[in-house]
Protein backbone atom coordinates (compact mmCIF):
# COMPACT_ATOMS: atom_id res chain seq x y z
CA UNK A 1 0.00 0.00 0.00
CA UNK A 2 1.25 3.87 -0.96
CA UNK A 3 0.84 6.45 1.03
CA UNK A 4 -2.20 7.87 0.70
CA UNK A 5 -3.75 11.57 2.20
CA UNK A 6 -5.81 12.70 -0.74
CA UNK A 7 -6.07 15.86 0.66
CA UNK A 8 -2.98 16.41 1.17
CA UNK A 9 -0.87 14.97 -1.10
CA UNK A 10 -2.63 16.79 -3.73
CA UNK A 11 -1.70 20.30 -1.67
CA UNK A 12 1.82 19.28 -2.18
CA UNK A 13 1.25 18.45 -5.73
CA UNK A 14 -0.58 21.64 -6.55
CA UNK A 15 1.92 23.76 -5.07
CA UNK A 16 5.15 22.07 -7.04
CA UNK A 17 3.23 22.47 -10.09
CA UNK A 18 2.58 26.31 -9.41
CA UNK A 19 6.15 26.16 -8.00
CA UNK A 20 7.19 24.67 -12.11
CA UNK A 21 4.37 27.15 -13.61
CA UNK A 22 5.27 30.05 -12.19
CA UNK A 23 8.63 29.49 -13.18
CA UNK A 24 9.70 27.20 -15.75
CA UNK A 25 7.31 27.00 -18.10
CA UNK A 26 5.90 30.89 -18.27
CA UNK A 27 9.44 31.83 -18.39
CA UNK A 28 10.05 29.71 -21.47
CA UNK A 29 6.97 30.62 -23.07
CA UNK A 30 7.85 34.31 -22.66
CA UNK A 31 11.24 33.61 -24.19
CA UNK A 32 9.74 31.52 -27.31
CA UNK A 33 6.83 34.26 -27.74
CA UNK A 34 9.12 37.31 -27.19
CA UNK A 35 11.67 35.64 -29.80
CA UNK A 36 9.02 36.12 -32.76
CA UNK A 37 8.77 40.16 -31.85
CA UNK A 38 9.16 42.31 -34.74
CA UNK A 39 8.36 45.98 -33.90
CA UNK A 40 4.76 46.17 -33.83
CA UNK A 41 3.95 42.78 -35.02
CA UNK A 42 4.82 38.71 -35.12
CA UNK A 43 7.36 37.41 -37.60
CA UNK A 44 10.38 35.40 -38.16
CA UNK A 45 12.99 38.29 -39.00
CA UNK A 46 15.11 37.15 -35.85
CA UNK A 47 15.91 34.23 -36.71
CA UNK A 48 16.35 34.68 -39.86
CA UNK A 49 18.87 38.24 -39.52
CA UNK A 50 20.50 36.04 -37.01
CA UNK A 51 20.77 32.51 -38.91
CA UNK A 52 21.73 33.91 -42.28
CA UNK A 53 25.04 36.26 -41.11
CA UNK A 54 28.42 34.32 -41.37
CA UNK A 55 29.50 35.05 -37.58
CA UNK A 56 26.54 33.39 -35.80
CA UNK A 57 27.16 30.13 -38.49
CA UNK A 58 30.44 30.14 -37.24
CA UNK A 59 29.83 30.66 -33.53
CA UNK A 60 27.97 27.45 -33.96
CA UNK A 61 30.35 25.42 -35.39
CA UNK A 62 33.15 26.80 -32.87
CA UNK A 63 30.74 25.74 -30.14
CA UNK A 64 29.95 22.01 -31.73
CA UNK A 65 33.72 21.57 -32.56
CA UNK A 66 35.12 22.48 -28.66
CA UNK A 67 32.45 21.02 -26.82
CA UNK A 68 32.14 17.41 -29.46
CA UNK A 69 36.37 16.95 -29.02
CA UNK A 70 36.11 17.95 -24.64
CA UNK A 71 32.99 15.77 -24.38
CA UNK A 72 35.47 12.73 -26.20
CA UNK A 73 38.55 13.61 -24.77
CA UNK A 74 36.85 13.69 -20.55
CA UNK A 75 34.97 10.53 -21.82
CA UNK A 76 38.18 8.84 -22.33
CA UNK A 77 40.52 10.00 -19.40
CA UNK A 78 37.16 8.96 -17.21
CA UNK A 79 37.18 5.74 -18.50
CA UNK A 80 40.54 5.24 -17.36
CA UNK A 81 40.33 6.28 -14.13
CA UNK A 82 37.02 4.33 -13.60
CA UNK A 83 38.63 1.22 -15.50
CA UNK A 84 41.56 1.34 -13.15
CA UNK A 85 39.25 1.73 -10.00
CA UNK A 86 37.31 -1.55 -10.99
CA UNK A 87 39.65 -3.52 -13.16
CA UNK A 88 43.03 -3.65 -11.34
CA UNK A 89 44.10 -5.08 -8.38
CA UNK A 90 45.75 -1.79 -7.00
CA UNK A 91 46.10 -0.78 -3.24
CA UNK A 92 42.18 0.46 -2.04
CA UNK A 93 43.76 4.02 -0.86
CA UNK A 94 45.13 4.42 -4.23
CA UNK A 95 41.59 3.67 -5.82
CA UNK A 96 39.97 5.87 -3.30
CA UNK A 97 42.53 8.55 -4.16
CA UNK A 98 41.25 8.57 -8.12
CA UNK A 99 37.77 8.81 -6.61
CA UNK A 100 38.12 11.69 -4.70
CA UNK A 101 40.64 13.89 -6.92
CA UNK A 102 38.90 13.18 -9.91
CA UNK A 103 35.77 14.68 -8.26
CA UNK A 104 37.95 18.08 -6.89
CA UNK A 105 37.27 20.22 -9.99
CA UNK A 106 33.27 20.12 -9.04
CA UNK A 107 34.06 22.05 -5.89
CA UNK A 108 34.89 25.11 -7.49
CA UNK A 109 33.20 27.44 -10.32
CA UNK A 110 33.79 27.16 -14.26
CA UNK A 111 35.24 30.66 -14.82
CA UNK A 112 37.84 29.78 -12.03
CA UNK A 113 39.17 27.21 -14.59
CA UNK A 114 40.17 29.38 -17.24
CA UNK A 115 42.03 32.08 -14.77
CA UNK A 116 43.91 29.04 -13.49
CA UNK A 117 45.11 27.83 -17.21
CA UNK A 118 46.15 30.73 -17.67
CA UNK A 119 48.61 31.09 -14.39
CA UNK A 120 49.42 27.44 -15.36
CA UNK A 121 50.04 27.39 -18.89
CA UNK A 122 50.84 31.20 -20.12
CA UNK A 123 54.05 33.20 -20.94
CA UNK A 124 54.11 34.17 -17.47
CA UNK A 125 52.42 30.73 -15.83
CA UNK A 126 53.97 28.06 -13.29
CA UNK A 127 54.33 25.16 -15.76
CA UNK A 128 55.95 27.60 -17.86
CA UNK A 129 58.59 28.90 -15.02
CA UNK A 130 59.01 25.34 -14.20
CA UNK A 131 59.88 23.59 -17.43
CA UNK A 132 61.45 27.24 -18.99
CA UNK A 133 59.06 27.08 -22.36
CA UNK A 134 55.60 27.66 -23.09
CA UNK A 135 53.31 24.09 -23.65
CA UNK A 136 51.08 25.75 -25.47
CA UNK A 137 51.60 28.29 -27.94
CA UNK A 138 48.54 30.18 -27.67
CA UNK A 139 46.16 29.31 -24.79
CA UNK A 140 43.66 31.76 -25.38
CA UNK A 141 40.39 30.75 -27.66
CA UNK A 142 40.06 27.02 -28.66
CA UNK A 143 42.87 24.51 -26.80
CA UNK A 144 42.18 26.98 -23.46
CA UNK A 145 38.57 26.16 -23.81
CA UNK A 146 39.10 22.68 -24.83
CA UNK A 147 41.39 21.85 -21.47
CA UNK A 148 39.07 23.83 -19.40
CA UNK A 149 36.41 21.99 -20.84
CA UNK A 150 37.81 18.86 -20.07
CA UNK A 151 38.28 19.61 -16.75
CA UNK A 152 34.96 21.09 -16.30
CA UNK A 153 33.41 17.56 -17.44
CA UNK A 154 35.66 15.12 -16.67
CA UNK A 155 34.08 14.56 -12.95
CA UNK A 156 30.57 14.03 -15.04
CA UNK A 157 31.71 11.35 -16.60
CA UNK A 158 33.91 9.63 -14.27
CA UNK A 159 30.96 10.05 -12.17
CA UNK A 160 28.20 7.73 -14.63
CA UNK A 161 31.13 5.84 -15.52
CA UNK A 162 32.38 4.47 -11.83
CA UNK A 163 28.77 4.28 -11.37
CA UNK A 164 28.13 1.53 -14.34
CA UNK A 165 31.37 -0.11 -13.46
CA UNK A 166 30.27 -1.57 -10.25
CA UNK A 167 27.11 -3.45 -11.84
CA UNK A 168 29.27 -5.52 -14.65
CA UNK A 169 29.91 -8.73 -13.89
CA UNK A 170 33.61 -9.30 -13.85
CA UNK A 171 33.01 -14.05 -13.56
CA UNK A 172 32.29 -13.31 -17.64
CA UNK A 173 36.14 -12.30 -18.11
CA UNK A 174 36.70 -15.35 -16.53
CA UNK A 175 35.00 -17.19 -18.78
CA UNK A 176 35.80 -15.10 -21.79
CA UNK A 177 39.86 -16.53 -20.70
CA UNK A 178 38.40 -20.28 -20.10
CA UNK A 179 37.26 -19.86 -24.25
CA UNK A 180 40.22 -18.66 -25.21
CA UNK A 181 39.20 -14.95 -26.63
CA UNK A 182 41.78 -12.48 -27.30
CA UNK A 183 42.59 -9.48 -25.08
CA UNK A 184 41.35 -7.27 -27.65
CA UNK A 185 37.94 -9.44 -27.97
CA UNK A 186 37.81 -10.31 -24.29
CA UNK A 187 38.29 -6.06 -23.74
CA UNK A 188 35.36 -5.78 -26.42
CA UNK A 189 32.77 -8.19 -25.45
CA UNK A 190 33.10 -7.86 -21.12
CA UNK A 191 33.98 -3.96 -20.84
CA UNK A 192 33.55 -1.97 -23.91
CA UNK A 193 29.49 -3.37 -25.32
CA UNK A 194 27.98 -3.65 -21.69
CA UNK A 195 29.22 0.30 -21.30
CA UNK A 196 27.71 1.42 -24.89
CA UNK A 197 24.97 3.06 -22.94
CA UNK A 198 26.88 4.70 -20.51
CA UNK A 199 29.68 5.94 -22.74
CA UNK A 200 26.88 7.69 -24.67
CA UNK A 201 25.34 9.11 -21.69
CA UNK A 202 28.64 10.12 -20.66
CA UNK A 203 29.94 12.00 -23.81
CA UNK A 204 26.07 13.79 -24.43
CA UNK A 205 26.09 15.07 -21.23
CA UNK A 206 29.79 16.14 -21.24
CA UNK A 207 29.01 17.89 -24.23
CA UNK A 208 26.02 19.40 -23.33
CA UNK A 209 27.93 21.36 -20.28
CA UNK A 210 30.83 22.34 -22.41
CA UNK A 211 28.26 23.13 -24.86
CA UNK A 212 26.11 26.00 -22.67
CA UNK A 213 28.94 26.42 -20.49
CA UNK A 214 29.72 30.29 -19.80
CA UNK A 215 32.27 30.53 -17.46
CA UNK A 216 35.13 29.07 -19.37
CA UNK A 217 35.15 30.78 -22.80
CA UNK A 218 34.23 34.11 -20.65
CA UNK A 219 37.62 33.37 -19.40
CA UNK A 220 39.66 32.04 -21.20
CA UNK A 221 37.81 32.39 -24.85
CA UNK A 222 39.51 35.06 -26.25
CA UNK A 223 38.62 35.38 -30.06
CA UNK A 224 36.98 32.20 -30.31
CA UNK A 225 33.77 32.88 -29.98
CA UNK A 226 30.92 30.49 -29.10
CA UNK A 227 26.96 30.25 -28.39
CA UNK A 228 27.09 31.04 -24.52
CA UNK A 229 29.45 34.24 -24.93
CA UNK A 230 27.25 35.57 -28.02
CA UNK A 231 24.10 34.97 -25.76
CA UNK A 232 25.80 37.20 -23.00
CA UNK A 233 26.45 39.71 -25.52
CA UNK A 234 23.19 40.06 -27.06
CA UNK A 235 21.42 40.31 -23.65
CA UNK A 236 24.24 42.59 -21.59
CA UNK A 237 26.37 43.92 -24.28
CA UNK A 238 26.90 46.90 -25.66
CA UNK A 239 23.88 46.99 -27.39
CA UNK A 240 21.62 44.62 -26.22
CA UNK A 241 18.09 43.01 -27.82
CA UNK A 242 16.55 40.29 -26.05
CA UNK A 243 14.34 39.82 -28.69
CA UNK A 244 17.84 38.22 -30.38
CA UNK A 245 18.86 36.89 -27.60
CA UNK A 246 15.58 34.77 -26.82
CA UNK A 247 16.41 33.14 -30.48
CA UNK A 248 19.93 32.21 -29.37
CA UNK A 249 18.65 30.75 -26.12
CA UNK A 250 16.25 28.80 -28.04
CA UNK A 251 19.39 27.32 -30.45
CA UNK A 252 21.03 26.86 -26.90
CA UNK A 253 18.23 23.72 -26.40
CA UNK A 254 19.09 21.92 -29.64
CA UNK A 255 22.01 19.76 -28.04
CA UNK A 256 18.49 18.89 -25.82
CA UNK A 257 16.31 17.49 -28.33
CA UNK A 258 19.28 15.69 -30.02
CA UNK A 259 20.32 13.96 -27.00
CA UNK A 260 17.35 12.48 -25.68
CA UNK A 261 16.75 10.98 -29.13
CA UNK A 262 20.23 9.78 -29.15
CA UNK A 263 20.09 8.44 -24.89
CA UNK A 264 16.76 6.59 -26.73
CA UNK A 265 18.15 4.66 -29.37
CA UNK A 266 21.62 3.92 -27.48
CA UNK A 267 18.62 2.08 -24.71
CA UNK A 268 18.90 -0.92 -26.61
CA UNK A 269 22.22 -1.40 -26.36
CA UNK A 270 21.87 -1.93 -22.67
CA UNK A 271 23.11 -5.22 -21.06
CA UNK A 272 21.04 -6.37 -17.64
CA UNK A 273 22.55 -9.61 -15.94
CA UNK A 274 20.49 -11.61 -13.81
CA UNK A 275 23.31 -10.93 -11.07
CA UNK A 276 26.53 -9.26 -10.34
CA UNK A 277 29.10 -11.24 -8.96
CA UNK A 278 32.20 -9.39 -7.51
CA UNK A 279 35.23 -11.37 -7.87
CA UNK A 280 39.11 -10.55 -7.75
CA UNK A 281 40.73 -10.49 -10.70
CA UNK A 282 43.81 -12.91 -11.71
CA UNK A 283 46.77 -10.78 -10.61
CA UNK A 284 48.23 -8.65 -13.75
CA UNK A 285 51.35 -6.47 -12.22
CA UNK A 286 52.12 -5.11 -15.94
CA UNK A 287 48.61 -4.15 -16.31
CA UNK A 288 48.20 -2.76 -13.36
CA UNK A 289 51.55 -0.70 -13.14
CA UNK A 290 50.55 0.78 -16.61
CA UNK A 291 47.10 1.82 -15.45
CA UNK A 292 48.11 3.35 -12.34
CA UNK A 293 51.12 5.15 -13.73
CA UNK A 294 48.23 6.72 -16.78
CA UNK A 295 45.86 7.29 -13.62
CA UNK A 296 49.03 9.26 -11.74
CA UNK A 297 49.67 11.18 -15.24
CA UNK A 298 45.93 12.46 -15.30
CA UNK A 299 45.21 13.46 -12.10
CA UNK A 300 48.83 14.74 -11.14
CA UNK A 301 48.12 16.84 -14.38
CA UNK A 302 44.43 17.66 -13.07
CA UNK A 303 45.93 19.05 -9.49
CA UNK A 304 48.87 20.80 -11.27
CA UNK A 305 46.34 23.35 -13.14
CA UNK A 306 44.89 24.27 -9.94
CA UNK A 307 48.15 24.79 -7.84
CA UNK A 308 47.95 28.07 -8.47
CA UNK A 309 45.08 29.08 -6.69
CA UNK A 310 46.91 28.07 -3.38
CA UNK A 311 50.08 29.30 -4.51
CA UNK A 312 49.28 32.79 -6.42
CA UNK A 313 47.44 34.44 -3.72
CA UNK A 314 50.51 34.23 -1.09
CA UNK A 315 53.31 35.66 -3.72
CA UNK A 316 53.61 39.26 -3.46
CA UNK A 317 53.29 39.91 -7.07
CA UNK A 318 53.25 37.34 -9.99
CA UNK A 319 56.27 36.48 -11.50
CA UNK A 320 57.97 39.61 -10.98
CA UNK A 321 58.44 39.54 -7.26
CA UNK A 322 58.56 36.10 -6.00
CA UNK A 323 58.17 36.39 -2.00
CA UNK A 324 55.93 35.19 -0.01
CA UNK A 325 53.30 37.78 1.15
CA UNK A 326 50.06 37.91 3.30
CA UNK A 327 49.25 41.58 2.14
CA UNK A 328 46.90 40.57 -0.43
CA UNK A 329 45.05 37.85 1.56
CA UNK A 330 44.65 40.60 3.95
CA UNK A 331 43.09 43.06 1.85
CA UNK A 332 40.63 41.26 0.16
CA UNK A 333 39.41 39.24 3.76
CA UNK A 334 39.39 42.56 5.36
CA UNK A 335 36.96 44.16 2.50
CA UNK A 336 33.26 44.73 3.83
CA UNK A 337 32.09 44.51 0.58
CA UNK A 338 33.08 40.93 0.39
CA UNK A 339 31.94 39.75 3.49
CA UNK A 340 28.87 40.87 2.40
CA UNK A 341 28.94 39.36 -0.96
CA UNK A 342 30.22 36.02 0.98
CA UNK A 343 27.32 35.64 3.14
CA UNK A 344 24.99 36.28 0.55
CA UNK A 345 26.75 33.46 -1.39
CA UNK A 346 26.46 31.36 1.76
CA UNK A 347 22.76 32.59 2.32
CA UNK A 348 22.10 31.06 -1.40
CA UNK A 349 23.40 27.93 -0.57
CA UNK A 350 22.07 27.36 2.44
CA UNK A 351 18.14 28.32 1.17
CA UNK A 352 18.99 26.20 -2.10
CA UNK A 353 19.87 23.30 -0.02
CA UNK A 354 17.36 23.44 2.59
CA UNK A 355 14.24 24.21 0.21
CA UNK A 356 16.02 22.51 -3.10
CA UNK A 357 15.58 19.13 -0.69
CA UNK A 358 12.20 19.04 0.75
CA UNK A 359 10.59 20.08 -3.13
CA UNK A 360 12.79 17.52 -4.90
CA UNK A 361 12.28 15.08 -2.06
CA UNK A 362 7.89 15.80 -1.79
CA UNK A 363 7.84 15.80 -5.38
CA UNK A 364 9.32 12.20 -5.53
CA UNK A 365 7.51 11.06 -2.63
CA UNK A 366 4.41 12.00 -4.14
CA UNK A 367 5.51 10.19 -7.69
CA UNK A 368 6.88 6.50 -5.73
CA UNK A 369 4.71 6.79 -2.66
CA UNK A 370 1.35 8.25 -3.16
CA UNK A 371 -2.04 7.41 -4.79
CA UNK A 372 -1.29 11.12 -7.06
CA UNK A 373 -3.38 10.55 -10.14
CA UNK A 374 -1.55 9.59 -13.13
CA UNK A 375 -1.56 12.93 -15.20
CA UNK A 376 -0.17 14.74 -12.03
CA UNK A 377 2.99 12.02 -11.95
CA UNK A 378 2.89 12.42 -15.57
CA UNK A 379 3.40 16.47 -14.81
CA UNK A 380 5.90 15.52 -12.01
CA UNK A 381 8.03 13.67 -14.39
CA UNK A 382 7.76 15.77 -17.51
CA UNK A 383 8.74 19.25 -15.24
CA UNK A 384 12.02 16.84 -14.07
CA UNK A 385 12.61 16.14 -17.68
CA UNK A 386 12.59 19.78 -18.28
CA UNK A 387 14.83 20.76 -16.11
CA UNK A 388 17.15 18.22 -16.86
CA UNK A 389 17.47 19.70 -20.54
CA UNK A 390 17.35 23.96 -20.12
CA UNK A 391 20.78 25.47 -20.22
CA UNK A 392 21.09 27.08 -16.79
CA UNK A 393 21.90 30.59 -19.19
CA UNK A 394 18.15 30.00 -20.42
CA UNK A 395 16.86 29.98 -17.43
CA UNK A 396 18.40 33.02 -16.11
CA UNK A 397 17.58 35.01 -19.56
CA UNK A 398 13.86 33.63 -19.25
CA UNK A 399 14.20 34.70 -15.39
CA UNK A 400 15.52 38.28 -16.62
CA UNK A 401 12.72 39.19 -18.85
CA UNK A 402 10.10 38.02 -17.38
CA UNK A 403 10.97 39.12 -13.65
CA UNK A 404 12.97 42.50 -14.61
CA UNK A 405 10.81 45.29 -12.75
CA UNK A 406 8.88 42.98 -10.26
CA UNK A 407 8.79 42.79 -6.62
CA UNK A 408 11.37 39.45 -6.71
CA UNK A 409 13.86 41.08 -9.27
CA UNK A 410 18.01 40.93 -8.38
CA UNK A 411 16.45 39.41 -4.59
CA UNK A 412 17.66 36.33 -2.80
CA UNK A 413 14.33 34.68 -3.46
CA UNK A 414 14.58 34.81 -7.19
CA UNK A 415 18.57 33.11 -7.29
CA UNK A 416 17.47 30.41 -4.78
CA UNK A 417 14.29 29.45 -6.89
CA UNK A 418 16.54 29.74 -10.03
CA UNK A 419 19.04 26.90 -8.40
CA UNK A 420 16.42 24.84 -7.70
CA UNK A 421 14.58 24.71 -10.78
CA UNK A 422 18.36 24.01 -12.87
CA UNK A 423 19.33 21.57 -10.65
CA UNK A 424 16.01 19.97 -10.13
CA UNK A 425 16.48 16.65 -12.11
CA UNK A 426 19.29 14.85 -10.53
CA UNK A 427 18.13 15.21 -6.19
CA UNK A 428 14.65 14.50 -7.85
CA UNK A 429 16.08 11.36 -9.64
CA UNK A 430 18.33 10.72 -6.42
CA UNK A 431 15.35 10.57 -4.08
CA UNK A 432 13.11 9.12 -6.56
CA UNK A 433 15.57 6.01 -6.74
CA UNK A 434 16.10 5.94 -2.74
CA UNK A 435 12.36 5.41 -2.60
CA UNK A 436 11.40 3.27 -4.94
CA UNK A 437 13.64 0.78 -3.21
CA UNK A 438 11.88 1.03 -0.45
CA UNK A 439 9.02 -1.88 0.97
CA UNK A 440 5.66 -0.38 0.19
CA UNK A 441 4.00 -2.86 3.07
CA UNK A 442 5.69 -0.03 5.66
CA UNK A 443 3.17 2.62 5.21
CA UNK A 444 0.52 -0.34 5.16
CA UNK A 445 1.33 -1.78 8.81
CA UNK A 446 2.05 1.48 10.11
CA UNK A 447 -1.37 2.84 8.69
CA UNK A 448 -3.04 -0.85 10.69
CA UNK A 449 -0.94 0.46 14.08
CA UNK A 450 -2.85 4.20 13.65
CA UNK A 451 0.01 6.44 12.48
CA UNK A 452 -0.66 9.47 9.87
CA UNK A 453 0.83 9.96 6.95
CA UNK A 454 2.90 12.82 8.94
CA UNK A 455 3.79 10.04 11.41
CA UNK A 456 5.08 7.58 9.00
CA UNK A 457 6.99 9.79 7.32
CA UNK A 458 8.70 10.37 10.14
CA UNK A 459 9.21 7.56 12.15
CA UNK A 460 9.55 5.05 8.73
CA UNK A 461 10.29 6.53 5.28
CA UNK A 462 12.53 9.66 6.08
CA UNK A 463 15.22 7.54 8.46
CA UNK A 464 15.66 5.08 5.66
CA UNK A 465 15.89 7.28 3.06
CA UNK A 466 18.07 9.89 5.09
CA UNK A 467 21.67 9.57 3.46
CA UNK A 468 19.61 10.32 -0.21
CA UNK A 469 18.59 13.36 1.56
CA UNK A 470 21.86 14.29 2.87
CA UNK A 471 23.35 13.78 -0.75
CA UNK A 472 20.63 16.16 -1.93
CA UNK A 473 21.37 18.93 0.22
CA UNK A 474 25.05 18.16 -0.27
CA UNK A 475 24.51 18.67 -4.41
CA UNK A 476 22.25 21.41 -4.14
CA UNK A 477 24.81 23.47 -1.65
CA UNK A 478 27.68 22.66 -3.55
CA UNK A 479 26.21 23.48 -7.42
CA UNK A 480 24.74 26.88 -5.70
CA UNK A 481 28.21 27.88 -4.19
CA UNK A 482 29.76 26.91 -7.59
CA UNK A 483 26.64 27.89 -10.12
CA UNK A 484 27.12 30.92 -12.23
CA UNK A 485 25.47 30.78 -15.91
CA UNK A 486 21.80 31.64 -14.73
CA UNK A 487 22.53 33.41 -11.41
CA UNK A 488 24.51 36.16 -13.69
CA UNK A 489 21.85 37.35 -15.31
CA UNK A 490 19.40 37.98 -12.17
CA UNK A 491 21.71 38.80 -9.58
CA UNK A 492 21.91 42.74 -8.34
CA UNK A 493 24.42 44.99 -6.55
CA UNK A 494 22.99 44.00 -3.25
CA UNK A 495 22.79 40.07 -4.17
CA UNK A 496 25.89 39.71 -5.43
CA UNK A 497 27.64 36.16 -4.88
CA UNK A 498 30.92 35.68 -5.18
CA UNK A 499 30.96 33.72 -8.99
CA UNK A 500 29.08 36.92 -10.00
CA UNK A 501 32.07 38.92 -8.54
CA UNK A 502 34.17 36.72 -9.94
CA UNK A 503 33.26 37.29 -13.54
CA UNK A 504 33.24 41.35 -12.39
CA UNK A 505 36.72 41.37 -10.94
CA UNK A 506 37.67 39.25 -14.11
CA UNK A 507 36.99 42.88 -15.93
CA UNK A 508 39.67 45.09 -13.79
CA UNK A 509 42.59 42.05 -14.26
CA UNK A 510 42.47 41.36 -10.26
CA UNK A 511 43.49 37.67 -10.71
CA UNK A 512 44.87 37.57 -7.33
CA UNK A 513 41.52 38.47 -5.42
CA UNK A 514 39.88 36.06 -8.19
CA UNK A 515 41.84 33.49 -6.75
CA UNK A 516 41.18 34.28 -3.46
CA UNK A 517 37.45 34.10 -3.52
CA UNK A 518 37.91 30.62 -5.42
CA UNK A 519 39.50 29.59 -2.64
CA UNK A 520 36.55 30.48 -0.67
CA UNK A 521 34.58 28.69 -2.62
CA UNK A 522 36.63 25.62 -2.64
CA UNK A 523 37.01 25.94 1.47
CA UNK A 524 33.14 26.43 1.90
CA UNK A 525 32.24 23.24 -0.10
CA UNK A 526 34.89 20.95 1.72
CA UNK A 527 33.42 22.17 5.02
CA UNK A 528 30.28 21.46 4.13
CA UNK A 529 31.43 17.89 3.02
CA UNK A 530 32.87 17.40 6.37
CA UNK A 531 29.41 18.62 7.70
CA UNK A 532 27.40 16.41 5.56
CA UNK A 533 29.55 13.17 6.32
CA UNK A 534 29.24 14.20 10.63
CA UNK A 535 25.75 14.47 9.87
CA UNK A 536 25.69 11.29 7.81
CA UNK A 537 27.71 9.36 10.42
CA UNK A 538 26.06 10.35 13.32
CA UNK A 539 22.74 9.49 11.88
CA UNK A 540 24.16 5.87 10.59
CA UNK A 541 25.39 5.27 14.12
CA UNK A 542 22.02 6.26 15.84
CA UNK A 543 19.55 4.80 12.81
CA UNK A 544 21.57 1.29 13.06
CA UNK A 545 21.94 1.20 16.33
CA UNK A 546 18.03 1.36 17.40
CA UNK A 547 17.71 -1.47 14.51
CA UNK A 548 19.91 -3.65 16.20
CA UNK A 549 18.51 -2.89 19.89
CA UNK A 550 14.65 -3.89 18.14
CA UNK A 551 16.10 -6.72 16.74
CA UNK A 552 18.01 -7.84 19.42
CA UNK A 553 13.97 -7.27 21.73
CA UNK A 554 12.25 -8.87 18.78
CA UNK A 555 14.46 -12.06 19.31
CA UNK A 556 13.81 -12.05 23.17
CA UNK A 557 10.54 -11.44 22.55
CA UNK A 558 10.13 -14.88 20.52
CA UNK A 559 12.46 -16.92 22.78
CA UNK A 560 10.72 -15.73 25.91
Amino acid sequence: MKLSNPPLVKAIWLFVSILFIAFMFVPLVKMLALSFNVGDGLGLENYTSIVNTDSFKQVMLNSFSVATISALSATLLAFILAYTVHWTNLPKGFKQFIKLAALFPMLLPTVTYGFAIIYTFGKQGLLTQIIGFQLFEEIYGFYGMWLGYTIYTLPIAFLLLNNTFQYLDKKFVIVSELMGDSHLRQFDMTVLRPLIGTFAAAMIQCFFLAFTDFGIPASIGGQYNVIATELYTQILGASPSFEKGAVIALFMLIPSVLSIAILWYVARFNIRYDSVEHIDFPSSKIKDRVLAVLSSVILASLLLVFAVIFIIPWIKSWPYQMEFSTEIVSQVLESANLMRVYKNSLLVAVLTAVFGTLITYFSALLYERSNLFKLGKFSIESSALVTNTVPGMVVGIAYLMVFSGSAVANTIFIIVISNIIHYFSTPYLMSKNALSKMNLGWETTAGLLGDSWFTSLRRIVIPNSFFTLIEVASFYFISAMVTISAVIFISGAKTMVLTTKIVELQHFARFDEIFILSLMILMTNICALILFAIIRHIHSKRFYGIKKISAETTVTATAA
